[in-house]
């Protein structure tokens, strides 16, 4: 029996964002394979995070392109972002809780390419005048990953309603965000 690798990865994504500390035995049950099979793959559990990274950088790479942060107001572009990485909020709100465990410059530079492209985003919001100037792009960047992963972890929890996810990451982020207009 031939196992996919990317479906393996997204069961564990989907396992250790909701119990991050769950053991490689519970991530082989839970991807449908057995243990051994499971370690022919990913030798152990920082193999397994460091591929679910890879993964992780590659889908929120995908979803700022799609988001199109070039085009038009930032503030839409910034929406367009949070639906766009809504289907891997979990994995994202993972990988950030887990960030301790990454080091090597491949994975380095993959986070600093995405940092710096959503921050050019922000930075231009600050330009066209629609977003605040006390705050940095820097700090709005992660203000944006701190909503996603409190998101995705209150909807898994039941404790916000997934429909929602979208709404209230924006309306809160762009509403400290939003430069106020001088009356």
């Amino acid at each position: 029996m031939s196992v996919d690798r990317t479906q393996v990865l997204r069961a564990a994504a989907a396992l250790l964002s909701r119990k991050s500390t769950s053991t490689m035995d519970e991530v082989a049950r839970a991807a449908g394979i057995g243990r051994a099979t499971l370690h022919r793959h990913f030798a152990g559990r920082d193999a397994l995070v460091r591929a679910l990274e890879e993964m992780g950088i590659q889908e929120f790479e995908g979803a700022l392109d799609a988001a199109g942060l070039e085009d038009g107001r930032a503030d839409d572009a910034v929406r367009r972002l949070i639906a766009g990485v809504e289907p891997v909020a979990p994995l994202l709100s993972f990988l950030v809780s887990e960030n301790q465990l990454f080091e090597g410059d491949q994975q380095n530079e993959g986070w600093a390419r995405l940092d710096a492209r959503v921050s050019a985003l922000f930075r231009r919001g600050q330009e066209q005048g629609v977003f605040r100037i006390d705050l940095t792009p820097a700090w709005l960047t992660e203000a944006l990953y701190g909503l996603i992963g409190a998101g995705a972890w209150a909807v898994q929890d039941g404790r916000v309603a997934a429909k929602d996810f979208q709404y209230m990451i924006a309306e809160l982020l762009l509403g400290g965000a939003r430069r106020s207009v001088e009356k």
